[in-house]
């Protein structure tokens, strides 16, 4: 039985590339070239004055894992939940690359819960004020939680991932889950499959089975809400090149800086929690204890950054450090 994917004048053209051996115009801009060093900007700021001081056009993927309004603590909790994120979605789309995308969290909470806004709220208020394109929801759907006795237990959080333009960069075999031997075998016969996108591995769709960090993770670096590092790698992966701008100024945890010095990406993280600084030292010791293929930089002033090395305002100098001996400027060993 066809389905809208036969239909769909974007995928055929798509297939249509892969079969003459061709590549997306989304990749057009990509040298393919890894970095033997990245750089990693650090910061305690709130979201809109970070994000004030980032030029149009710079990032490539932006992670947002903003409060998801259930009123967890007191960061947790505004009384115009639409009206406070549309300031920070408008310069988030903003800061975005034209080949950019954006991935947010959140849930889709009891109306009792959700105060005044959920992620399906912020979804509502980019359909009318944005032009950028809703690619995928993604479920995260996890095997533990919390029970529950007037309702289905709850086993899975959303992420809404838009694409600036229709030209968002999105790199399938990144993150391909490899068929066993058996199934590779099988479908190998099927004239219909494509024997190189066999070898590769499938899909993994937009419902991704990823389990929650448990109390006592060796990943728990003590904020409430961490998310896995399996998740925000594939979002790297997937959404990101070598070489490009990782941004998340709802840093929280830090794991997006920590993914991206793993996968080779220049990040900027912010959050304006006193806890923020700490819970990424951590991060970046454990990076320590396993490192990673590249070198890295760490800096607390963003001027430093290479998204703002051609503005304008002047680079800091004195103002980074080396892998984690020197975290913080100011700071000794």
């Amino acid at each position: 039985m066809p389905n809208r994917s036969h239909f769909n004048a974007g995928h055929i053209g798509v297939n249509a590339l892969r079969k003459s051996g061709r590549e997306h115009s989304s990749h057009g801009h990509v040298s393919g070239e890894v970095p033997d060093r990245t750089v990693h900007a650090v910061l305690g700021r709130d979201c809109l004055e970070l994000l004030s001081e980032i030029p149009d056009g710079s990032i490539q993927l932006i992670v947002c894992d903003p409060p998801y309004n259930i009123r967890l603590a007191e960061w947790d909790s505004h009384k115009d939940y639409v009206g406070w994120a549309a300031e920070w979605l408008k310069e988030a789309e903003r800061v975005l690359a034209p080949t950019g995308n954006m991935a947010i969290f959140g849930g889709l909470q009891f109306q009792a819960e959700a105060g005044s806004g959920d992620l399906l709220t912020v979804i509502s208020h980019l359909r009318v004020h944005s032009p950028m394109r809703l690619v995928n929801l993604i479920i995260w759907n996890y095997p533990n939680g919390m029970s529950a006795q007037r309702f289905f237990a709850n086993r899975h959080e959303e992420i809404a991932w838009f694409g600036k333009t229709e030209k968002y960069y999105f790199d399938l075999d990144a993150v391909r889950e490899p068929y066993d031997e058996e199934t590779k075998r099988a479908y190998s016969k099927d004239r219909r499959l494509r024997a190189d996108s066999v070898e590769k591995g499938r899909n993994p769709t937009n419902v991704w089975r990823m389990p929650r960090l448990s109390g006592n993770s060796k990943e728990r670096v003590g904020h409430p809400t961490q998310k896995p590092r399996a998740v925000i790698q594939r979002l790297v992966r997937a959404l990101s090149h070598p070489g490009s701008t990782v941004l998340d100024f709802f840093a929280g945890s830090g794991v997006t800086a920590r993914v991206a010095i793993e996968e080779r990406r220049n990040s900027i993280s912010s959050d304006n929690s006193p806890t923020f600084q700490t819970y990424l030292e951590q991060q970046l010791a454990d990076i320590d204890r396993n490192p990673p293929p590249s070198d890295y930089l760490i800096t607390n002033d963003l001027r430093a950054h290479p998204v703002l090395q051609n503005s304008d305002r002047p680079l800091a100098r004195d103002s980074t450090a080396t892998g984690t001996k020197n975290l913080y400027a100011g700071r000794g060993e």
